[in-house]
């Protein structure tokens, strides 16, 4: 394994807006300062990589930029090469579609192969629906587990559901789930049928957006007022309740 080295590059991991917001209400000027002065990136997006730069730094030059995509069509081969730059002495940024880079994030791969090879890693603070959702929550900041999507099947979804509940009465550990936006209305209407009735649900969605909604409340009193999530990301936190 590499040690770090002064003469490699560094990684800088910059965070993005996780709604469409101005990128300074939810970001730090440190943020700014370092996309100035890089011009590799390795991207979840290419187009969306450009336009979030381009809205921090407008005078930025497009053409000078050079951007290696990171999704399911990268090659093994092109991910071991993307860190060349930093291993010649020059600085990249890893960037998410929306958030942190790693978390919930295909940027992972990309940071543990940092750490192989000894280059420095430098995070920088941006929103994360996940952390944002925590914190809001009023479940156990000490113990908690983000579980990541739920299955698609119905019927393993609501053994999934049943499990973390089980889960969360044993440990006293908060679960958190994430779901695709066109299906957040079904996964809650899941959650309200299967859970326990005192099982504490909170729902988090538009986090950092003006249309915010964020409520915690039991299973049974989510079963009286149940919000319109068409459409909209979301995070679910469980935690049940003796």
């Amino acid at each position: 394994m590499s040690t770090p080295n002064q003469n490699k590059g560094i990684l800088y991991l910059i965070p993005t807006p996780i709604g469409d917001n101005s990128p300074f209400e939810v970001l730090p000027i440190s943020v700014k300062k370092i996309v100035k002065e890089l011009k590799y990136f390795i991207v979840e997006n290419e187009k969306n990589a450009r336009r979030f730069i381009k809205k921090i730094i407008p005078g930025k030059n497009q053409e000078e930029l050079i951007l290696f995509p990171l999704n399911k069509f990268t090659t093994q081969e092109e991910l071991n090469s993307y860190l060349r730059p930093c291993l010649e002495g020059i600085s990249m940024g890893l960037l998410s579609d929306a958030g942190c880079p790693g978390i919930a994030d295909p940027g992972a791969v990309i940071v543990s192969k940092a750490h192989k090879l000894g280059i420095t890693l430098k995070p920088h603070i941006g929103p994360s629906s996940i952390i944002l959702a925590m914190m809001s929550s009023g479940m156990n900041g000490q113990n908690f587990a983000f579980n990541g999507y739920l299955p698609v099947d119905k019927k393993q979804r609501t053994q999934s559901l049943i499990k973390y509940q089980r889960y969360s009465y044993k440990e006293e550990q908060a679960q958190l789930f994430i779901e695709t936006p066109y299906r957040s209305d079904t996964l809650f209407a899941e959650m309200i049928k299967v859970l326990d009735p005192n099982t504490r649900l909170c729902v988090a969605c538009d986090l950092s957006l003006l249309s915010e909604y964020i409520k915690t409340q039991s299973v049974l009193e989510w079963k009286k007022s149940r919000p319109n999530l068409n459409k909209r990301p979301c995070i679910f936190i469980l935690q049940g309740s003796f």
